[in-house]
């Protein structure tokens, strides 16, 4: 059964409570996640963090023990038909038949899904060339890892999923291989909505909009990318000067500011993390010059995904 906000109006994912476990191993504690369509979004953890196990529930090859998994508004332990017609799916160790030219797998691909002779054509030829395989005639066995990775997301692609979800498509690839694949992945922004788990916070950072930290199970972060490295940022600041001793003068008069969360000296340099970042701008200067101290250096450290990440999930033990 369908819920009746199935369709454009409805969330491209929405997990609810979604528990999962595997005898006494929790993989899954309570997942809360909502996606919206459209969007390239990044589902990001370590290995073994249930990003595997989540993926094989939203496709309807498990089951959780717990909670609700909707995908374009689907129940997906009720209507998995419905959910199986209308994505795309890219395991981690995609099976691809060797003895087959890419363009009888893609047509093969389509046949499965009952799809017309003529539209079958069409969109081989479109998603060859979309994965740049259009004048390639070898058999798939002899493809390298990257054009095999690149003919599995085509042929995810073959059913025009409204959803197409991808399980660690780089994590083999060489760096040439990943590119390709990247800039495959990001020409469907705004086409499809794509979920692409990860462990590789580089490829996060350079094609999704938003991103979720799954850390034992658990969601630990969601927000855009630029969102969560600004909001996750601490507001970090780092202050050099001339006088050995300045740094601790200053760290002196800014203790017990409102809006400082913590202030460490050496020698010369001091580093600061702040509530407030307007406020610091504005107050430092002021010490600065009350102090009576040359500053060589006053500048606010960039924060990346991977400060993000090593800070909510870095200093967990397994």
């Amino acid at each position: 059964m369908s819920s009746p906000e199935a369709g454009a109006s409805a969330p491209a994912i929405e997990l609810r409570g979604l528990t999962k476990r595997f005898g006494d191993t929790l993989a899954l504690d309570r997942v809360d996640l909502v996606v919206r369509p459209g969007m390239v979004f990044g589902f990001l953890g370590r290995n073994g963090a249930g990003k595997t196990t989540t993926l094989r529930i939203l496709s309807g090859l498990a089951r959780p023990t717990a909670g609700s998994a909707h995908v374009l508004g689907h129940d997906v332990a009720r209507a998995p038909l419905a959910v199986r017609a209308d994505i795309g799916f890219l395991p981690d160790v995609p099976a691809l038949y060797s003895w087959m030219t890419a363009r009888e797998y893609l047509d093969l691909a389509g046949r499965l899904f009952g799809l017309d002779h003529a539209i079958v054509a069409e969109r081989t030829d479109a998603l060859l060339e979309m994965a740049g395989l259009e004048s390639v005639n070898t058999r798939v066995g002899g493809f390298s890892r990257g054009m095999k990775q690149r003919l599995g997301i085509a042929q995810a692609l073959i059913n025009a999923p409204k959803l197409l979800m991808l399980d660690e498509p780089t994590s083999a690839l060489d760096p040439i291989g990943r590119r390709q694949v990247l800039e495959m992945v990001a020409s469907l922004r705004g086409r499809t909505t794509v979920f692409f788990s990860t462990h590789i916070l580089a490829d996060v950072e350079r094609v999704c909009d938003a991103v979720a930290i799954l850390e034992r199970g658990r969601v630990v972060a969601n927000a855009g990318v630029d969102e969560l490295t600004s909001r996750a940022a601490s507001n970090r600041l780092t202050l050099e000067v001339e006088d050995v001793g300045g740094a601790a003068a200053i760290a002196g008069m800014l203790a017990g500011r409102v809006w400082v969360r913590s202030i460490e000296t050496a020698e010369r340099v001091l580093r600061m993390s702040v509530f407030d970042l307007a406020a610091a701008q504005r107050e430092i200067p002021a010490a600065i010059a009350a102090a009576g101290v040359p500053l060589r250096r006053f500048e606010i450290d960039e924060t990346s995904l991977e400060d993000v990440f090593v800070e909510l999930v870095g200093g967990a033990s397994r």
